[in-house]
């Protein structure tokens, strides 16, 4: 491993000593805005606590233009089922595997720790470049709300290096809007005298709801409806509780259900999880390996949903849309596949006396997403539920005349002797709102390989990281 490599490498896991769930930024902020302070660059937070640093241009370089890097702080925070990771206090714990770097059964938080690596070793490093505005934003997986925050023309830059993409020697000039929906049902209850059991489906990869909703991955708060559902086709059972799902842009991995069922039936329900099961493994056949299905004792005391609504959150639940809505017409027979619209099922959770259930629509066209957001919100009415939409933001419209984008492919071709590829994405990025609010932006987005980012299977190729720097040390010297 170079040095440059291992520098970045050691800042990155710096910030990975410091927790920084989406909406608990608060310590990580507070270590930015310190560290700028002990080298005297000027920094600034907002409200939010989004850190602005400006630093000056190496000599020769002031009548450059200001060049703007970009990458939030927050991380998603998931977990396999047996860890006992604690994300509001406990440091992300890296595992090298030859050329990959991962954590010990949670997320790596490379999405988008690393971007804040590359800019502080930047800051640190002898390179020239113009005058630099660093814009480090909060709770982006969640909403994109801290750069929802920021003020018209708070950034002086107009142009804009945004390091959240995940694959090296692609750039991203576009991105889908999105939209977020909650459904919540009221729960009333009556007394059950049957057994209660744990339902759990689970073992899906997961990933991230953009990226990853085109790999026929499965949605694990699908299986456990569908599981429900064939149940109560064929045994009496109630639902006591149903929880699924971790965060609105994150694929559900393993979902379950408390269940009260008759003693005597127990041996049919397990058989019709097995079957369940095989069923989900057949589906997912070359796409998902570690699929299952699991039915236990539990002695859990509480009342039954009552029947008759337990039957309408299912009905609704199994109506609801998940997964690719439309793919896109752009892309021809022998292209990649690419994801125009899409939702994820994303959440469901029992608290307080209420099923809640969040959903996040993504499309490159606008009126696409909202017309996906308003069937949900229908299927909601036609169910008797409560329903509000939020959290929406803009899609990045390419575009394939840039300045920065013809400049960034010549440096490119001219380091690596090959051209990089060029694409829009089915995930949000930030670029999107900045560009709304800063007329004029001139957007890239760029970064290191990152594999499975949104679940515990989240990786780094490390051979990228130095790449990535040697492409930003030279686009900076020219632009």
């Amino acid at each position: 491993m170079d040095n440059i490599t291992i520098t970045i490498l050691n800042i990155f896991e710096q910030i990975s000593q410091i927790p920084r769930q989406s909406k608990h930024e608060e310590a990580i902020s507070a270590w930015l805005v310190n560290w700028a302070k002990e080298r005297d660059i000027d920094v600034k937070t907002d409200e939010v606590m989004n850190v602005f640093m400006r630093i000056p241009a190496t000599a020769g370089y002031e009548n450059r233009p200001i060049v703007v890097l970009q990458g939030h702080m927050d991380m998603v925070c998931e977990k396999t089922v047996d860890s006992a990771h604690d994300f509001q206090k406990d440091p992300i714990e890296f595992v090298y595997n030859g050329d990959w770097l991962k954590a010990n059964k949670t997320t790596l938080g490379a999405d988008n720790g690393i971007a804040l690596a590359y800019a502080l070793a930047i800051v640190e490093s002898d390179i020239a470049h113009p005058e630099l505005e660093l814009l480090f934003t909060v709770d982006e997986e969640t909403g994109l709300t801290g750069v929802t925050a920021l003020k018209p023309n708070s950034l002086k830059g107009k142009i804009l290096l945004n390091i959240d993409s995940e694959d090296e020697g692609v750039f991203t000039i576009g991105c889908c809007g999105g939209v977020d929906t909650k459904v919540w049902f009221p729960l009333t209850y009556e007394d059950v005298k049957f057994d209660t059991y744990k339902l759990i489906l689970g073992g899906g990869f997961g990933g991230h709801s953009g990226g990853d909703i085109v790999k026929h991955r499965v949605n694990a708060n699908k299986m456990l409806v569908r599981t429900l559902w064939t149940l109560e086709e064929k045994i009496r059972m109630r639902i006591i509780s149903i929880h699924g799902g971790t965060a609105h842009n994150a694929i559900p991995r393993d979902s379950e259900a408390i269940i009260a069922i008759p003693a005597e039936e127990f041996n049919n329900a397990k058989e019709i999880v097995a079957a369940m099961a095989a069923t989900f493994q057949n589906e997912y056949k070359g796409f998902e390996e570690r699929l299952f299905g699991k039915l236990e004792k539990v002695e859990i005391e509480g009342k039954a949903i009552k029947y008759e609504l337990g039957i309408r959150i299912l009905r609704f639940m199994l109506a609801f849309p998940n997964g690719i809505e439309e793919l896109d017409p752009s892309v021809h027979s022998g292209g990649s596949l690419l994801a125009e619209t899409s939702n994820n099922f994303a959440v469901i959770r029992t608290e307080n006396d209420t099923v809640r259930i969040l959903s996040s629509q993504r499309s490159q066209v606008m009126s696409a997403r909202d017309m996906l957001t308003q069937k949900i919100e229908m299927l909601a009415h036609l169910a008797g539920a409560e329903y509000h939409s939020g959290n929406g933001y803009s899609s990045w419209q390419p575009n394939w005349d840039s300045k920065l984008l013809a400049t960034s492919k010549t440096v490119y071709e001219t380091l690596f002797n090959k051209s990089p590829e060029v694409n829009v994405i089915h995930g949000g990025l930030e670029c999107g709102v900045i560009g709304a609010k800063h007329e004029g932006m001139d957007m890239i987005s760029l970064g290191p390989t990152i594999e499975n980012p949104h679940s515990p299977d989240e990786c780094m190729y490390i051979p990228s990281i130095r790449k990535v720097w040697d492409f930003l040390v030279e686009l900076l010297k020219i632009l």
